[in-house]
């Protein structure tokens, strides 16, 4: 391939690459999603500086079903987000996401720094639960457990929108802006990238939500360590189903400018 050409390429290998070239938009993506208190020590050290808890001890446990992936195709995914605030500003952190391609791996990690590491998450309706698992090297490692669409909050059984609130503050949640540790070494291994990514979901149509009961237990495992944040409490389920678009995210902190590396001497 000619020098000039380079550029054009969307990811690496350059006979195939992983991913063509964004933004992504995922179809009828299905999400579990478990709300929790935890330990605030636990959530402190999750969170890397300058994020701060944002006082409320709470973790969101995530399943997500996503089968119809621009660029990615079907997949799904489990993951760890804890909420935070970055200079003031409510945000959302990802601390760990598990999945099962490579593709969406890789991508997620080279453009926003997601936290994605190969496992084998599932979501289904098994009778009348919403069962979520996460499996890693063969082992489980969580298992989420929601009453099948207990208490519906966007939509009567004639389609009819019954709180057209609830269907607003789903999306507005989801359009939360999210905040990643984007960490990549070069090639002498001292980091090459170090940043925090924040991104927003745009173009986001909630196509049903549902809420109820809901329980998670967590294993302890030293590579997929989901159960570092520990249950203290479950505060609920939330299952929706939604369309949206994920866009090119935005440097929020680089740890690597001259401005960080001052503010680090400074604190030390």
């Amino acid at each position: 391939m000619r020098h000039p050409d380079l550029p054009d390429l969307s990811a690496m290998p350059l006979a195939s690459p992983s991913y063509p070239r964004g933004p992504y938009r995922f179809i009828d993506r299905e999400y579990l999603i478990i709300t929790y208190l935890s330990d605030p020590d636990a959530i402190r050290a999750q969170l890397p500086e300058p994020l701060e808890p944002d006082g409320s001890n709470s973790v969101l446990f995530e399943f997500i079903k996503m089968p119809d992936s621009s660029g990615f195709g079907s997949y799904t995914e489990s993951g760890i987000v804890i909420p935070a605030r970055y200079a003031g500003e409510a945000v959302n952190f990802t601390s760990q996401m598990y999945l099962d391609i490579e593709s969406p791996i890789s991508g997620g990690r080279e453009i926003w720094g997601f936290p994605k590491k190969l496992a084998r998450p599932t979501l289904a309706v098994r009778e009348d639960t919403l069962t979520g698992t996460l499996d890693y090297a063969g082992e489980r490692v969580a298992l989420g457990t929601m009453r099948y669409k207990w208490e519906q909050v966007t939509y009567d059984l004639k389609g009819e929108t019954v709180c057209t609130s609830c269907v607003d503050t789903i999306a507005q949640k989801m359009a939360k802006t999210q905040v990643n540790l984007k960490w990549i070494p070069d090639v002498d291994g001292s980091p090459a990238i170090a940043q925090l990514v924040a991104y927003n979901l745009s173009d986001i149509r909630v196509k049903g939500a549902w809420s109820g009961p809901a329980r998670l237990h967590l294993v302890a495992h030293v590579n997929a360590p989901v159960a570092d944040l520990p249950v203290r409490d479950v505060l609920g389920g939330m299952h929706f189903v939604a369309d949206l678009t994920l866009p090119y995210g935005r440097v929020l902190h680089d740890y690597l400018s001259p401005a960080a590396a001052d503010a680090r001497s400074h604190a030390s």
